[in-house]
């Protein structure tokens, strides 16, 4: 439980971080940004979901 929720927490900044670089037109860090919250936020849904590391 302690991973999934660090990860979604993980995947909150990039989505902070996501919007103040669209404003800022840094597109490198957008795309850095966006996978990072593709990656972060499907694996801590995923983690919540299945029941946490473990968790059958």
């Amino acid at each position: 439980m302690f991973i999934a929720i660090n990860m979604i927490l993980v995947a909150i900044f990039c989505a902070w971080g996501l919007i103040r670089e669209v404003r800022n037109k840094n597109f490198f860090a957008v795309g850095f940004a966006g996978i990072s919250l593709a990656v972060f936020g499907w694996f801590g849904v995923m983690t919540l979901f299945s029941g946490g590391p473990g968790g059958h």
